[in-house]
Order: C-alpha cells, then sequence, then structure tokens
C-alpha cells in the first residue's frame, strides 16, 4: 500500500485500521480469539497503523492490539491514547494529570508488549490540565525513549497550537468525512500551516456511508449508535442522498460506497490517513484497495457541488457527548 508521512516524519500506511470495535460500542462484541488472526491478516495486507486506546475496553484493546501484533512489532506503527478513565459511577472523564499520564504510559506499554508507542494521543482535551502541562509530560516521555510522537485527538485549533510551541504535534485525530466536514472550516488550514497531519476517525460515518445501513436497520441494544441522533430512523432516511451519492461514483468507478468515501477523504490533503474500523477481513480488503481508487479533478468537484445540495439530518453526538470534545 502507498505511504504518507504524519508530521513529524511518521511514516504509515495511506489507510490505517481503527481497532475499537473490536472491543466495545457496535453491539456484539467479536471473540478476541477470532480477532487476533483478523489483525495479523492486516498486517499482510499492507496496513502498517493500529490504532487503540487506553479506554476502549478499558484496557481490553490494548491487550489485544498487543498479543496480536506481538510477532511483527517492527513492522508496524501503533497509536494509543491516554486522558480519559471509568470513574466509579460508570462515567468517562478526562483526567490528564502529568503524573497520571506517566502512570498510564507504562500501563500501556506493558498491556502492548513493547517498549515504545509509536503515536501516543491525549483523548479528548482536559479543562483541568493546562495543555502545556500535558505536552510536557509527553516530552518527558519523548526524551526518555518511551514515546516517539504526540498527537491529540478532537483538540480545537487554539489548543493544538499551545501543545505544540512545546512538543511538536505529529498528528490530530478528528472525525472527517463527507457527512461531518466541519474540520475544514478551521482544523485543516491550521494544520496545514504547522505541519501537522490529520487521521480522521469515522471515515466512513460509523458505517452508514457504506451503504449497509438504512432505515430498517435496527441495532443491537448496546450499539453506540442507539443513542446518536445521526442513527434515527429517521435521519438515517434524510440522509441517504449521501450514500446514493457515493454509490453512483463507485459503480463508475468499479468500486464499493466505502473505497470512495475513503478515496475521497484521501485526495483531500496528502496528510490525512484515515483508520476505519471493522472486525471483518473482507471489510480490511476492502479499505485497502480504496488507495487505489484514483479520483480526478473533475469527479472531486462533481462530488463536493452533489454533497453541498444534501442538508445533513442529526447531530454526530449527543449534546453531553459533544460537549466533551475542544471543538
Amino acid at each position: 500500500m502507498k505511504k504518507r508521512t504524519l508530521g513529524q516524519g511518521l511514516e504509515v500506511t495511506a489507510v490505517g485500521l481503527g481497532c475499537m470495535g473490536m472491543s466495545q460500542s457496535y453491539g456484539v462484541i467479536p471473540d478476541r480469539a477470532d480477532m487476533i488472526p483478523v489483525l495479523r491478516a492486516a498486517v499482510d495486507r499492507g496496513v502498517t497503523f493500529f490504532d487503540t486506546a487506553q479506554i476502549y475496553g478499558p484496557f481490553v484493546n490494548e491487550e489485544l492490539v498487543g498479543e496480536a501484533l506481538a510477532p511483527m512489532r517492527d513492522q508496524v506503527v501503533i497509536a494509543t491514547k491516554f486522558g480519559l478513565r471509568v470513574d466509579t459511577d460508570g462515567q468517562q472523564v478526562t483526567d490528564s494529570r502529568p503524573e497520571v499520564i506517566r502512570e498510564s504510559v507504562e500501563g500501556s506499554l506493558r498491556r502492548l508488549r513493547t517498549d515504545r508507542i509509536d503515536l501516543l494521543y491525549q483523548h479528548r482535551v482536559d479543562p483541568n490540565v493546562p495543555i502545556e502541562d500535558v505536552a510536557g509530560a509527553v516530552k518527558d516521555l519523548v526524551d526518555a525513549g518511551k514515546v516517539r510522537h504526540f498527537g491529540l485527538s478532537e483538540a480545537g485549533v487554539g489548543t493544538i497550537r499551545r501543545a505544540h510551541a512545546v512538543q511538536p504535534v505529529t498528528a490530530v485525530q478528528s472525525e472527517y468525512s463527507l457527512w461531518w466536514r466541519r474540520p475544514e472550516e478551521a482544523l485543516l488550514p491550521t494544520l496545514e500551516e504547522l505541519g501537522i497531519g490529520l487521521v480522521p476517525f469515522s471515515p466512513l460515518g460509523k458505517g452508514f456511508l457504506t451503504g449497509a445501513l438504512d432505515e430498517k436497520t435496527t441495532f443491537t441494544p448496546n450499539d453506540f449508535r442507539n443513542i446518536v441522533p445521526r442513527f434515527s430512523a429517521e435521519a438515517r432516511k434524510a440522509n441517504q442522498g449521501i450514500v446514493d451519492l457515493l454509490r453512483g461514483m463507485a459503480d463508475r468507478k468499479a468500486a464499493t460506497p466505502a473505497q470512495i468515501a475513503l478515496a475521497w477523504l484521501l485526495a483531500q490533503k496528502p496528510w490525512i490517513v484515515p483508520i476505519p474500523g471493522t472486525t471483518k477481513l473482507a471489510r480490511i480488503e476492502e479499505n485497502v484497495g480504496a488507495a487505489a481508487v484514483e479520483l480526478t479533478t473533475e469527479d472531486l468537484r462533481e462530488i463536493d457541488e452533489a454533497a453541498s445540495k444534501i442538508q445533513i439530518q442529526g447531530a454526530r453526538y449527543p449534546d453531553a457527548l459533544e460537549a466533551r470534545t475542544g471543538l
């Protein structure tokens, strides 16, 4: 697969793999023993960039990724995240105190079965800890050789600039896709100015942009999408136009809607690396194939013009979750 460079010289494959769904969020959690060969097969298919986090599980996703990738550790780039924990009442809370960062990184290293973290993100901005203190703690870890690169997730441009001044930021993770384009307003120009890469999560709209979901789709009770306004039956019906747009282009390119959605992201900037998540090898192969789909300038203009006429319905998060982002 083609390679891309994020920020401070971190080379990764053009399409990575988001591992969260292997441990939580999307209904029935697959058996861990089934996911280990899927992760290893992803490497065989050319994927070198894997995304996990301490909070996924919690902890069990890092353990899964660590066990699966240990035999090919030097062939892959592993990204994980700190700064979220589960409180005694079961709620996720931010905690990026420097001493917590140091302690949590030791835990991640142990679970990931490695001596260094290739890309370490602050999962969510902590309003109680100055970002300069966070960046300083990560800088110490970089100097110690335990972390190679620093990243931020769902951070606003002011926070990114302040962090970058203390410890250069290699990548910012943010939702970005044809149905969530807010990063184009301020985030992308800032990242381009500072030389920071963008790693879009949910590049396939949590499955919606694949064309596999419609208003009749039902989710299991523990599926996160049940509480997402954009995934109400009414919103899914109203938003089918964006899938129809992708399907039409896919037919012309002998591709799939998912591949067009990913190819569109890859065409926006050479320093954008999406991390679609899946638990199925066939989907990994499909997503990897997106890197070979060529969209011409005319194709991109056509997609943008058509998309601009589609009013996406429904918020991407419930209000309480959206309020926790730094955007």
